[in-house]
């Protein structure tokens, strides 16, 4: 009886070897929603796998034109194709290529298809950040200064950065000194210098500055935590990439006693600094003093801070450092803050404030929003 004989006579056609294999799988161009998942009541149970086992097996000399030239003749393992929908298993067949629209891509991916566009964004912003050598917390892309740098200012004979206006002590709340530890009012006026292990050059500038650590005799070294943590703070903070060294203009290496260095980086009793500094305002401060190149740091503000930094000692002594270092490397004028709820430029006089209208009075040419008002900063090149 032929196959056409089984169908006029009404008992249905009896699948041919192998047939029920290849139709447990999908063909190419199938949905995968068209698949049977686990644990579907349309599963292949093992006697059902076993079946499809021996008309494979019995498939097998059919199916004989896949094999190679050099394995024609040889027998066929009788291994049946693993059902697709089962767990750890991979198409035997690949899928047909299919054009996606919008629907389908989100269908296919799901939340990534919107998560991809979004990295792709945030991806552009940092590298653009980089770049331009801002930060992420919104601060200024420039908030040091980049013109107007004095290199003859070891010339001047008067203190630069001290103040030069006669203004009452409480003009000015947020420049008074915190409370805090014990520092020295009045020591000897001499210096001496702190040795140094080893000199080497630090950043890239073409034009170098020499510098030594001082310490005025006189001043209690447990007041300060001695000599040598105060050179290690001033070495760690002027050749770290944020100092001036960021700026690629300028380069620093320390020396020892002996030498003629362009900067004497000097901490000073309160005393001293006002006699050097200048005391017209009634308030502790520091400044670069060119008769003698010394940057002088007052004891009084490296013990305590300032208001404006909120008790944060050691951030406030790498903006003690960088400001002075920065009115003795030439940037003789200081700065207003210029966008609000930015981080401050270096040469704003933060020790007195970080708003505008705290320090406005300190310079009175300076032109500024008093409105403004700058979170505090340390670094040159933030």
């Amino acid at each position: 009886m032929n196959r056409s004989e089984d169908g006029r006579s009404g008992v249905p056609p009896r699948p041919r070897a192998g047939e029920a294999a290849r139709r447990s799988r999908p063909r190419a161009g199938e949905s995968a929603g068209s698949r049977p998942r686990a644990g579907d009541s349309e599963r292949p149970r093992a006697g059902d796998l076993a079946g499809v086992g021996a008309a494979m097996s019995a498939d097998a000399p059919a199916s004989g034109a896949h094999r190679s030239a050099g394995s024609r003749g040889a027998p066929r393992s009788s291994v049946p194709r693993p059902d697709p929908g089962q767990p750890l298993t991979a198409t035997w067949d690949p899928p047909a290529e299919t054009d996606l629209d919008h629907e389908g891509f989100v269908a296919t991916y799901g939340w990534r298809a919107y998560a991809i566009p979004v990295l792709a964004i945030l991806t552009v912003v940092l590298l653009v950040l980089t770049v331009r050598g801002g930060s992420a917390d919104g601060s200024a892309d420039k908030p040091s200064p980049d013109e107007g740098r004095d290199t003859q200012v070891a010339k001047e004979s008067a203190p630069v950065g001290a103040p030069t206006v006669q203004i009452a002590e409480a003009a000015l709340p947020v420049g008074a000194l915190p409370p805090g530890g014990h520092f020295t009012r009045q020591a000897k006026k001499s210096f001496h210098v702190v040795p140094v292990k080893t000199s080497k050059k630090i950043g890239r500038g073409a034009q170098e500055y020499t510098y030594t650590v001082e310490v005025e005799d006189g001043l209690i070294a447990t007041d300060f935590s001695g000599d040598n943590a105060f050179a290690t703070m001033v070495d760690a903070t002027l050749a770290n990439r944020h100092s001036w060294i960021g700026g690629g203009k300028v380069s620093f290496k320390r020396v020892g006693a002996g030498q003629s260095p362009n900067l004497r980086i000097s901490l000073t009793s309160t005393n001293t600094a006002r006699e050097l500094c200048g005391y017209q305002i009634k308030l502790e401060s520091s400044c670069f003093y060119p008769p003698t190149n010394q940057v002088l740091l007052n004891e009084a503000r490296w013990v305590r801070g300032a208001i404006s930094f909120d008790g944060d000692i050691h951030s406030y002594r790498q903006y003690q450092i960088n400001h002075e270092v920065g009115h003795g490397i030439g940037y003789a004028q200081h700065e207003p803050c210029k966008q609000n709820g930015k981080l401050a430029p270096i040469m704003m006089q933060q020790s007195f404030g970080v708003r505008n209208k705290d320090i406005m009075g300190l310079d009175p040419q300076m032109d500024a929003n008093p409105a403004l008002s700058c979170k505090p900063n340390p670094w040159p090149f933030p």
